[in-house]
């Protein structure tokens, strides 16, 4: 009688500890945590070779929008994806990247192109209901700004925590729907703090772009996508429609004004407030998660997951001589 033996590998109780879900998410937050560090402090020991009389935390922070504020994206998104590489995506029970190189340009631009049309329709059925009015042209002043600053950064930063981290890891741990849940309720919150947000804002973030971030990350299991409709979303809104920008003030090439109700307005928040935008982001979000779910892309809970394998591990076979 012979007997095969089947070896398995057993990961040392560190690496166990680590790779839980819960554990892996509070160590990638510190990461990203860390890396945001890194262009306030270049930023400062720059603008203090450059004779900056005094270098306080207010005076650094208005260089980063300001004077050094391209240099200080670079900065930022050069730490974040390094420490991504090197640590972010190799922790976990299913290790893997979200900024692949491979679908990058086609993810990302199918999420500008997305983002740029959705907010589009959204402006044009408020200008239909007597909402959104151009009054004059504007200009290009605050093309970089914009650009940089309310679309491309938001975008990245944005993304990279809530959905490369936060649902990531969730997700590895609760599945697909308490990962999207929580994260839609957390992104929202994040909102609750800016200017002239209410509750509804807030409500309306969590659904809207919420569902929709977090579905498409679901669908195409990269971040490309997700970042660039988050970024075009934010430029088309305040740079090409002069719509505030969650309740941060933007000027477009055109100068436009909301009146009208609140509910369709959105108010000082701008048209992500507004009932309009709730049903059509949520509309495109609902598609997108269908999709993601005719493909399989959901998930189980992590104590769903080590069952199905308990279930499923091979036992030793015997095979007589």
């Amino acid at each position: 009688m012979m007997t095969s033996d089947v070896v398995v590998g057993v990961k040392p109780t560190w690496k166990k500890i680590i790779d839980f879900p819960l554990v892996a998410l509070v160590i990638a937050v510190l990461c990203l945590m860390l890396a945001n560090l890194v262009a306030p402090m270049v930023i400062g020991f720059l603008a203090g070779l450059a004779g900056e009389p005094q270098i306080t935390r207010e005076r650094v922070q208005e260089l980063l929008t300001g004077t050094y504020l391209i240099p200080a994206a670079i900065i930022e998104v050069i730490a974040s994806v390094v420490i991504y590489k090197l640590v972010i995506r190799r922790l976990g029970d299913n290790p893997h990247d979200d900024l692949p190189l491979a679908g990058a340009v086609r993810d990302g631009g199918h999420g500008l192109l997305a983002g740029a049309v959705i907010f589009s329709i959204i402006v044009g059925i408020a200008a239909l209901l007597g909402v959104y009015h151009i009054t004059s042209g504007g200009d290009w002043s605050s093309f970089t700004y914009s650009l940089v600053a309310m679309g491309l950064m938001p975008g990245f930063r944005e993304e990279l925590l809530f959905r490369g981290v936060l649902f990531r890891f969730l997700e590895d741990f609760g599945g697909s729907w308490v990962a999207l849940f929580l994260t839609s309720a957390l992104f929202g919150l994040a909102h609750l703090g800016n200017d002239k947000a209410t509750y509804f804002s807030s409500f309306a973030i969590a659904v809207e772009a919420g569902l929709l971030l977090g579905a498409v990350y679901m669908l195409t299991r990269s971040l490309w996508m997700a970042m660039g409709l988050h970024a075009a979303w934010n430029f088309t809104q305040g740079f090409i429609w002069d719509v505030n920008v969650s309740g941060f003030e933007a000027d477009g090439i055109v100068t436009a004004r909301l009146d009208g109700p609140v509910y369709l307005s959105g108010g000082g928040f701008g048209l992500e407030a507004s009932v309009i935008a709730l049903v059509c982001a949520t509309a495109l979000g609902l598609f997108y998660l269908r999709l993601a779910i005719r493909r399989g892309h959901l998930v189980q809970p992590w104590w769903v997951g080590r069952r199905i394998a308990r279930d499923n591990v091979s036992v030793p076979s015997t095979a007589e001589a």
